[in-house]
């Protein structure tokens, strides 16, 4: 396409991502720079449609942003009362004693079951409230670099052809012009992504791995309801290399919440996240639980677990990294509303401190201020625990990590680092042993296809794809030719196919770019990094209900 000439609008900060920690950043600059002008834009086609997790929140962070979340109505309303953590085999679940003893980050009491998707809307709408500028349905296609400096983002044009070309209804991007830009865009964001390139932000710096959890929404009957129960499970049916495990949440209106995380660091090529998730719920632990329910909702989305020793440089000239984005994830409480939420606090302090001052441009006081926080003292006494399952497997993984919970604290005088990334852990496909799957039964589990439609995924047919292959000829010899095609079992929806071409003799990968839920998984386990996602037109994706 030929040079577009863009519109431009100027504000003090523009933050990229409606998500906890975006919302936290703008409110708390807000509450800062009462003059300030704040934009804040969000891909998806209304605040919270993107937003999936568990989800059960600490309030420390809402707390502190804003004290009287609770007279301002705020939606956390179911309290946990009880919890459980099981260690399953196949048809047995084994429910650990004392775990709040054992990993005291594993105690829940004073935490909320909520719906992630509805604490943003909420969020958002305190954010109008205080006069920030929020533009749902835009994209953030490119940072606006003016003398190797962040100025701004440019979001992403409308109504261009699948050739690039712009369509009738094409519509420009604009430039939105900032002082200082907040990328919150959550994980693998695509401008996070080239901010770390552009700025070296992850040199000596460990790998980040990641985890790609799928969640369910259920509606069950209210005598089988158990508001504030809170289940998690490790153990089958994953192998011992293998780092996940499930979650079960009672919340809200007899409504139930349950989902699976695989660690994206696994070396089967054969394993399907999904058909996991699936199957976890025939065990017996988990499929009464769902007795004479209903399934309402869908989704999935990656999760950054490489916690402290992942964490990159956080500010660049002009801007700063945080929520997701950044992975300020703490994996062994399975938590990271709050801990996004205090980061984009932080960031905010930081960027006000660079917009009032004289000095250089970089926020650079993010750092420090993190080390002064409990969120540093929070994630630095975590460090140690994801890394232990990646190095001994998941039995030894979890003798460590009630070792360095009951013992040391999370104050070893060690720490464990990550060594590869998670595209790097693939075995080939004649090395690992094909997993057959239960055919799903259309009550207590499903399909692909119809667990996408209950996510809402919509793109335009005639956009570009987002989807894109760097290098086609690298799928045939890598991806089919070596590891048989593991985009088509991690991919949570069925985006990728591997369909025989027209001579019906070879393989070649087929694109249904119009499902994809944006859980990024694709860019991160492809062996080859061959799969680049990109940022595809504001407002397309998935559209996640209250639940989510």
């Amino acid at each position: 396409m030929t040079d577009i000439e863009r519109e431009e609008m100027e504000f003090d900060a523009v933050v990229v991502g409606g998500g906890p920690a975006g919302l936290s950043a703008a409110i708390r600059l807000r509450q800062l720079m009462p003059d300030a002008t704040i934009c804040l834009i969000e891909k998806g086609s209304e605040i919270g449609a993107h937003i999936v997790s568990g989800a059960v929140i600490e309030p420390r962070a809402l707390q502190e942003l804003l004290p009287d979340w609770k007279e301002r109505g705020a939606p956390l309303r179911t309290q946990v009362t009880e919890e459980h953590v099981l260690f399953l085999t196949e048809k047995r679940a084994i429910d650990i004693p004392f775990i709040d003893k054992l990993m005291p980050a594993m105690n829940n009491h004073g935490n909320y079951v909520v719906s992630l998707g509805e604490v943003c809307r909420w969020l958002g709408a305190q954010a109008e409230e205080m006069g920030i500028e929020i533009y749902p349905g835009f994209s953030g296609a490119d940072l606006f670099i003016e003398n190797g400096r962040v100025c701004g983002i440019v979001t992403g044009d409308m109504g261009v052809t699948r050739e690039g070309e712009p369509g009738p209804n094409f519509a420009p991007g604009m430039i939105l012009r900032a002082r200082q830009t907040i990328l919150a865009e959550g994980v693998r964001g695509s401008l996070s992504k080239r901010a770390m390139v552009q700025y070296n932000l992850r040199k000596g710096i460990d790998p980040q791995t990641y985890g790609l959890g799928i969640k369910e929404v259920w509606e069950i009957p209210a005598e089988n309801h158990r508001p504030g129960l809170v289940q998690h499970s490790f153990g089958w049916p994953l192998d011992d290399h293998t780092y996940g495990g499930a979650w079960l949440y009672h919340f809200g209106e007899n409504l139930v919440s349950y989902g699976f995380v695989t660690g994206l660091d696994y070396r089967n090529t054969w394993l399907s996240p999904f058909n996991e998730t699936q199957r976890v719920k025939m065990h017996p632990a988990f499929a009464k639980h769902f007795e004479g329910g209903r399934r309402v909702a869908y989704g999935a989305r990656a999760l950054s677990e490489g916690g402290f020793q992942s964490i990159p440089r956080l500010s660049f000239p002009g801007g700063v990294l945080t929520g997701d984005s950044a992975g300020f994830l703490n994996m062994p409480k399975i938590k990271g509303t709050h801990t996004a939420m205090k980061s984009g606090m932080l960031a905010a302090e930081a960027v006000a401190e660079a917009l009032q001052s004289d000095g250089p441009d970089e926020a650079t006081s993010y750092t420090r201020r993190f080390k002064s926080s409990w969120l540093f003292k929070e994630l630095h006494e975590a460090r140690n625990v994801r890394p232990a399952f990646a190095k001994w497997g998941m039995k030894l993984g979890a003798l460590y990590a009630g070792i360095d919970s009951l013992i040391f604290r999370g104050r070893a005088p060690w720490t464990l680092h990550f060594k590869h990334a998670d595209n790097e852990t693939l075995k080939p496909a004649d090395e690992t042993r094909h997993i057959e799957y239960p055919k799903p039964d259309g009550k207590l589990t499903f399909d692909l296809s119809s667990s996408v439609f209950l996510s809402g995924t919509n793109h335009e047919e005639d956009q570009p794809v987002h989807l894109k292959l760097r290098d086609p000829s690298l799928w045939t010899a890598v991806n089919w030719g070596e590891y048989r095609s593991p985009e088509s079992r991690y991919c949570p929806a069925g985006v990728y196919e591997a369909v025989p071409d027209d001579t019906e003799k070879e393989m070649r990968l087929q694109i249904n770019a119009q499902n994809c839920v944006h859980c990024k998984t694709c860019d991160i386990k492809d062996p080859a990094q061959n799969i680049d996602w990109c940022t595809p037109e504001g407002g397309g994706g998935p559209n996640y209900p209250v639940g989510m």
